[in-house]
């Protein structure tokens, strides 16, 4: 789901959001819709409460282009919905304005250290991305993004003031490490076509809990959406999901927890952290996986116990994309770029001994 245009500039500040009632995504067919807007809204903006969506609803701050036979897409006009139990068909479009009193300001010019470059060409920038900063404007993080800092880093620096880099892979928020970002058209979409090919090598260091006893292994279980669970977002390994494979090795051991290296040679949605869980070694910090729901669900609405702060050890989940490998379109070079591993990670790794 974009809730964003796709061409739209990710400096300017954000007045509105899109969304499209979306069968598939429901996991219905379109003569099933029939969703109610305050519950519809409540999926997408997963950092409000159902409660505030109504109360957003009832200021006046949503719009609706109601679908119908006629118009399937909505007619083109969107009229201020103010019930909340207003039910939407496929098709229908809705329109949510930012409140005023919660502006999304245009970026201040970075700093020297807003982005940390490992390396660049005239083809590539790849840059180390921090833990707990999203890589694009995405639901609840829609100012100062990793995509946002590179374009600032171009303006302000006077440094090709016409590019338009664009990511050509993404790690979660929570993820730290290696970022390729394609500088031209034409460099984007070739790195695009050498991931689709699996022509690149990807390489994680994640910390686990447990000891984990072999030395290596490979995990090959298929990956889908969870049908248990009542977070949207979550995976688990299913019988008639994607392929999935994971090459593993130990590369230290602590007293409570591993620290591995994984080697993803598919690219499914959140790959490790699934498959490091499903063999019983889920990631120090994962407030998805190898945890109850109902944790994720207080991550969520920004209220974790003490209890669950402790049961995480971690403010985010132990995962650093260690080393990315990809081939230069201009020189036809191999290119290996590393990350270190961050000190949050290699200090919870200390006291671990």
């Amino acid at each position: 789901m974009r809730l964003f245009k796709k061409d739209r500039d990710l400096n300017a500040s954000v007045e509105e959001v899109a969304l499209t009632v979306d069968a598939s995504a429901l996991r219905m067919t379109a003569a099933e819709v029939h969703v109610r807007l305050d519950v519809f809204l409540a999926m997408h903006l997963t950092w409000r409460s159902r409660s505030s969506v109504q109360n957003l609803i009832r200021e006046g701050s949503v719009k609706v282009d109601a679908s119908s036979p006629e118009h399937p897409k909505g007619s083109g006009t969107a009229k201020v919905e103010r019930r909340p139990g207003r039910k939407l068909a496929h098709g229908s479009q809705v329109i949510v304005a930012v409140p005023e009193d919660q502006p999304v300001r245009r970026i201040e010019p970075p700093s020297t250290t807003e982005i940390v470059v490992l390396y660049e060409d005239e083809d590539a920038l790849v840059v180390d991305k921090p833990a707990l900063l999203a890589v694009h404007p995405s639901g609840r993080y829609l100012s100062d993004t990793l995509i946002q800092r590179v374009l600032a880093h171009f303006q302000y620096n006077r440094l090709h003031r016409d590019a338009r880099p664009r990511l050509c892979h993404r790690l979660d928020r929570e993820t730290s490490g290696v970022l390729l970002i394609g500088k031209t058209p034409q460099s984007h979409a070739e790195f695009m076509r050498q991931f689709e090919a699996r022509e690149t090598e990807k390489e994680y260091l994640a910390i686990v809990r447990g000891a984990v006893e072999a030395d290596h292994g490979t995990i090959d279980l298929p990956i889908g959406p969870s049908r248990t669970s009542a977070v949207e977002l979550k995976m688990a390994v299913q019988p008639d999901g994607q392929e999935a494979v994971t090459r593993w090795r130990v590369v230290e051991r602590r007293r409570h927890c591993t620290l591995i290296a994984a080697q993803p040679m598919t690219g499914r949605q959140h790959q490790i952290r699934v498959h490091m869980d499903a063999i019983g070694h889920p990631l120090v910090g994962d407030k998805l996986y190898g945890v109850e729901d109902a944790l994720f669900q207080r991550y969520a609405e920004d209220r974790l116990t003490e209890s669950d702060l402790e049961q995480l050890e971690l403010e985010r989940h132990a995962l650093h994309n260690h080393r990315l490998i990809f081939t230069s379109p201009t020189s036809g070079l191999r290119i290996a770029v590393e990350s270190p591993l961050p000190l949050d990670l290699a200090a919870y790794l200390s006291l671990s001994d």
